[in-house]
């Protein structure tokens, strides 16, 4: 059976479609039309653009309802829009720069201060003029007025001091003095027992210093250096400027000063040795003034003589103000290199004078350059009585003295917790021995033989290593008396070990 039906053809619909799409677009601008004409939106009217035309011949009171409320209560002047864009300049104020009324008003003070300075100038120049008028007249009259204007505090300028020649090279070349002084500086070698308390066990140490040749009589020849530097010796050497090294004695020692003096026999030193050496030139440590050059020698870090530069930065320095058992004052500051191994050597002047003894430095990672030497007038005197004391040398162990007591170590808890005083606390004594005989009892703490300070019973050994039997010696004590410790001096007549 044959379909009749027609089917709907393509161009139809597409009519019908875009017919469907010109009525929905249609409505919705008329839509949009009548809902802005109706709210009058300033969001459309900005930024989407303006869909109503607004009526001129609105009233400002529509105008003002249509605007939002705070408006009011903020007084703003708004300009009426117009057409042409065109200003009344009679009406209209020229908008200021931020800063214009401030800088008129600093232009105007700095007139008036222009104006005032003027006119003080005016007065001044009409004073001048009336002053020099008064000192054609009168000279005593000009004294007057500058004495009332001036303050017076004078201050005086620097003058300028003209260096010769010589004193301005020797600051940079100091070759001339290292080669006249360089002979009488030597390198001193401690070698000393040391005690390791963590393992309780004593072992051989060494220690480097410097010393200064000051002199030599019939037998020995005199070497002047730091206490420190020879404390404790078990032996002394000492290295001259050609290597040459030789045994050394303590001759006297003076531990409060830090001074010692060291001999050495002419006997063991070579000719060869003798030929190169010399005697220090002793210079006026009182005549040192601050700012002047000065030449430090001595056997740095123990690697031998070396030369350090720099001058004299203060005098009469105390950093020892608050140890009582030193008793050095007025120490000569000064910012040459002061190094380990250098204590006992030589602070010379431009002219390779001695006019110190360098002893110690203050050392600090955030100090530098600040040694210090023992003036050489403080030494002079304490150096002239070591050097009459008989010299100490070991001697043989068949004939050395004998003290005849047992002791032990006062410990550093002992000193904090029961205010003992450092030394050896004397355990026993025997009977017929040289302390009986002195009246050395048990108790008592032994402080110093001689000059030497005791702090343990191997020490009282390495001291009585020098004496031998039927010398006699000094010997310091702490008593216990009432409660507290008193202070003694008796002396020892020392006997001879029998077995």
């Amino acid at each position: 059976m044959r379909n009749n039906k027609k089917k709907p053809s393509v161009f139809k619909n597409i009519l019908i479609i875009a017919g469907c799409t010109m009525f929905a677009a249609l409505y919705a601008v008329t839509a949009l039309y009548i809902y802005a004409g109706i709210s009058d939106i300033t969001y459309y009217k900005e930024s989407v653009g303006t869909f109503v035309q607004r009526n001129p011949s609105e009233s400002v009171s529509e105008e003002k309802e249509s605007l939002p409320a705070w408006v009011d209560r903020v007084e703003i002047e708004v300009e009426p829009e117009t057409d042409d864009w065109e200003t009344d300049d009679s009406d209209s104020i020229d908008q200021e720069p931020r800063f214009r009324q401030h800088t008129a008003e600093s232009d105007t003070e700095e007139t008036k201060e222009e104006d005032e300075t003027k006119e003080t100038e005016q007065k001044e120049t009409g004073t001048t003029e009336n002053e020099t008028k008064e000192e054609e007249e009168d000279d005593s009259k000009e004294t007057q007025t500058v004495e009332e204007k001036k303050s017076n505090v004078h201050i005086g300028s620097v003058q300028t001091v003209q260096q010769a020649e010589t004193a301005k090279a020797v600051v940079t070349d100091v070759t001339e003095v290292v080669k006249a002084a360089m002979p009488c500086v030597v390198a001193i070698t401690n070698e000393y027992t040391a005690y390791d308390y963590w393992y309780d066990e004593e072992y051989d140490e060494e220690a480097n210093g410097s010393g200064i040749i000051i002199s030599q009589n019939d037998e020995e020849l005199l070497i002047l250096t730091n206490y420190h530097v020879v404390e404790d010796a078990n032996d002394l050497y000492v290295q001259f400027i050609d290597d040459t090294e030789v045994v050394a004695y303590a001759k006297g020692v003076a531990p409060n000063e830090d001074l010692a003096v060291v001999s050495v026999l002419l006997e063991d030193v070579p000719a060869a040795a003798l030929d190169k050496i010399a005697i220090a030139a002793l210079g006026d440590s009182d005549a040192l003034e601050v700012g002047e050059p000065s030449i430090a020698i001595g056997n740095s870090l123990g690697y031998g003589q070396s030369v350090t530069t720099g001058v004299i930065s203060a005098l009469n320095c105390d950093i020892f103000e608050e140890d009582e058992e030193i008793n050095l004052s007025s120490l000569i500051q000064t910012d040459a290199a002061i190094n380990p191994g250098n204590s006992g050597g030589a602070l010379l002047n431009v002219n390779g004078e001695v006019v110190g003894i360098n002893s110690s430095k203050i050392a600090d990672y955030a100090i530098e350059g600040m040694g210090y030497a023992i003036p050489i007038n403080t030494a002079r005197p304490i150096m002239d009585e070591l050097v009459k004391q008989e010299t100490k040398r070991k001697v043989p162990s068949d004939k050395r003295a004998f003290l005849g007591i047992s002791g032990t170590d006062v410990s550093d808890e002992a000193v904090m917790k029961y205010e003992m005083p450092e030394g050896v606390y004397v355990s026993s004594v025997l009977e017929g021995t040289a302390a009986a005989k002195a009246g050395i009892k048990k108790g008592d703490i032994i402080t110093a033989i001689g000059d030497e300070k005791v702090v343990s019973m191997s020490k009282v050994q390495s001291i009585l290593e020098y004496y031998a039997a039927d010398t006699k010696a000094e010997i310091t004590l702490m008593r216990i008396k009432d409660g507290s410790y008193e202070k003694m001096v008796v002396e020892v007549t020392f006997g001879l070990k029998q077995d």
